[in-house]
């Protein structure tokens, strides 16, 4: 129980609270302490003070500070989700609690190859108008592309078109984002020259950057799209990583062991490739994702990808503007309704939305649980949620304590530091984050405590936006954002730009 609580929790959510509250000092007692780094779990004593960890260990304790007891829990930093669309809310939610009831203090943005530009304006909001969760960024490639070429997109670009590219990439380095992100699956990056991502990669690079990627495939050319994201690394010379790694096609479900062994022997060559996973076998993206060709007259090539990559009856329209009332029915029910196939209503669909200049949205089963906690366990893949506040996929509210819930108490499949590791430290070490994801003297008091008998996820399907079970207390910047479920109000939240 808390036998003192810091008054953060207690006032009004403004700005100039949560920075003062982040000046009180406070000492949580008799928490086992899992610190991020993938050793032992230990007792220990955590002292925090002006918003960092001042101490940890007996000597921790002091009179005159708040205590906190921690007895029969897990104290761990507070979790880093590396691929996150959480930002998206944040202005009409900024007490981002999809995210922190999960444990997640740290939300990295600008993932797929979107995000707005330039970021020195997103820094600037957020330092304005604080949220409750610290936000870092990448650069978004289809932004970039976009402003760029506006709509002449479907095609490479040109020489000089890329120069210009490459003068945005380097402005926004310049203003502290992590790297940059592609989506190439996605317009406007799905028509780009592989030589114009290196030309942008490298410019990245020369600014102490990273990549990261939603990869030109994850079903039928996923072995061309790791090959292109290898080859980006070891020509650009920097670290690259998969975004929400996954084998999205049945023919290949099995084949994790392959494509470990093929990113593992890149890493003995010298590239530093990574990736993040979340522990669902449902994706989330648009209708169109499902044909790379991007022919919505290919009765052929839908009736391929649903039979092999997202079953009708597994397709749940989550968006449909041009029809609200498929929202929440399958790409099956859809084809009931009119009486045509279901290849035939996936392509209608399509080119409806495409005929109102409307948007879709949909979740589709496309990958096997063993597989996924398979990419989950390889050593160089840390957790990632690639969920948002008010999510339709149970992934927004859900992703972290799924992995504490399913991997660690029901499967085994990892230790619980091992698990924690993945969603802090290592995170931290992949987005080149260096005071955050660690319990250590000097960093920043992002924290979370929670009852590893209990702690699960709840979002489902029918309950996306459900909120977990078993996190007590997260701390951001060493103010309580979250008590049992609930939002204290507290906006400690932080830009937190790349380390030079």
């Amino acid at each position: 129980m808390i036998r003192s609580v810091l008054r953060a929790a207690l006032v009004p959510a403004i700005a100039f609270w949560a920075t003062a509250a982040a000046a009180e000092s406070f000492v949580i007692i008799g928490a086992t302490v899992v610190d991020g780094t993938g050793g032992p779990a230990r007792k220990a004593d955590v002292h925090v003070e002006d918003g960092r960890i001042s101490a940890v260990g007996k000597h921790a304790r002091g009179k005159g500070v708040a205590v906190i007891d921690g007895s029969g829990l897990v104290l761990a930093p507070g979790f880093i989700d590396t691929h996150s669309h959480h930002g998206a809310g944040l202005d009409a939610h900024p007490d981002a609690l999809a995210a922190a009831a999960q444990g997640i203090t740290t939300i990295v943005v600008g993932q797929d190859g979107g995000g707005p530009l330039p970021v020195a304006d997103l820094f600037a909001k957020r330092e304005a108008q604080p949220a409750a969760v610290n936000v870092a960024t990448y650069i978004g490639h289809n932004s970039v592309r976009a402003a760029v070429m506006g709509a002449d997109y479907k095609r490479a670009a040109t020489p000089a078109e890329v120069e210009r590219m490459v003068a945005l990439v380097e402005e926004n380095m310049r203003a502290g984002a992590l790297g940059l992100s592609t989506g190439l699956e996605y317009d406007p990056g799905i028509y780009s020259d592989p030589s114009e991502v290196i030309a942008l990669a490298r410019a990245t690079a020369r600014h102490g950057g990273r990549y990261i990627s939603h990869m030109r495939s994850e079903d039928t050319r996923l072995d061309a799209a790791i090959d292109e994201l290898l080859e980006i690394g070891r020509t650009a010379r920097l670290p690259v990583q998969i975004s929400h790694f996954k084998i999205a096609i049945v023919d290949r479900w099995g084949d994790t062991g392959p494509l470990l062994a093929k990113l593992d022997a890149a890493r003995r060559a010298g590239i530093d490739v990574t990736a993040d996973v979340y522990p669902y076998t449902y994706w989330q993206s648009n209708l169109e994702v499902l044909l790379p060709s991007r022919d919505f007259t290919d009765l052929a090539a839908a009736e391929f990808a649903l039979a092999h990559m997202a079953r009708p009856e597994d397709l749940h329209l989550t968006q449909y503007p041009a029809n609200p009332a498929y929202v929440g029915k399958t790409v099956a029910e859809v084809a009931a309704l009119r009486g045509v196939p279901p290849a035939r209503a996936y392509l209608d669909l399509i080119i409806e939305a495409e005929a109102k200049g409307m948007s879709s949205g949909v979740m589709g089963r496309s990958m096997a649980d063993d597989d996924v906690a398979a990419l989950i366990a390889w050593p160089h893949s840390n957790i990632c949620s690639d969920g948002g506040i008010e999510d339709a996929h149970p992934r927004g509210a859900g992703a972290f304590p799924r992995v504490l819930a399913w991997m660690v108490r029901e499967t085994g499949r990892l230790k619980l530091e091992e698990a924690v590791h993945k969603m802090s430290g290592l995170a931290a070490d992949h987005m080149g984050i260096g005071d955050r994801g660690r319990i250590a003297v000097g960093q920043a008091a992002d924290l979370v405590l929670f009852d590893p008998a209990t702690v699960a996820d709840r979002a489902t399907i029918e309950n996306p936006t459900a909120l977990p079970a078993g996190i007590r207390t997260v701390w951001v910047n060493g103010v309580a954002v979250v008590e049992t479920g609930k939002p204290t109000g507290a906006r400690p939240g932080q830009a937190i730009r790349r380390a030079n």
